[in-house]
């Protein structure tokens, strides 16, 4: 089974097995990608509402990784229900992507190329420089507003 997000039916991917999605996606699309959603939820696509549990464990998830910041709750949702119905995440989003990977949901990308590596992000005070491994609202130490980090630079 294959989890849709937006870009799949932007992009008129056709899963070569059954598809669902979230009903989030469907208010994200319009004009003939809206269409295409209706006409695969008609020909059966499974319309998933994720379990708040397992919702929750996505979120704790991105905030492990330093996703949060970036992953909306469409995303969120659409990365809950691949690890629900143990599907493949079909989409394009690196922050999706690098979520799902955490949590061993395969992923398939369209029309871009998939992540090469998985990253712990960093978070660095633009106050004092100082590093952290978790997103915060402010700087501990001296108040400062938190940026994201690439780890490797």
């Amino acid at each position: 089974m294959y989890v849709l997000d937006a870009s799949a039916f932007i992009h008129e991917y056709r899963p070569s097995d059954d598809a669902a999605s979230v009903p989030a996606v469907r208010e994200e699309l319009e004009d003939e990608s809206a269409y295409r959603y209706d006409a695969m939820e008609g020909a059966g696509m499974h319309v998933h509402v994720p379990d708040d549990p397992v919702l929750d464990r996505v979120r704790r998830a991105a905030d492990e990784t330093g996703d949060r910041a970036e992953l909306s709750e469409t995303d969120a949702r659409l990365v809950a229900a691949a690890l629900e119905l143990d599907a493949t995440l079909v989409t394009d989003d690196y922050a999706m992507q690098n979520v799902a990977e955490h949590l061993g949901v395969p992923v398939e990308v369209i029309a871009r190329e998939g992540i090469e590596e998985k990253r712990e992000w960093l978070f660095q005070c633009q106050g004092c420089g100082r590093t952290f491994d978790e997103d915060r609202d402010r700087c501990p130490v001296c108040g400062a507003d938190l940026a994201r980090k690439n780890p490797s630079n």
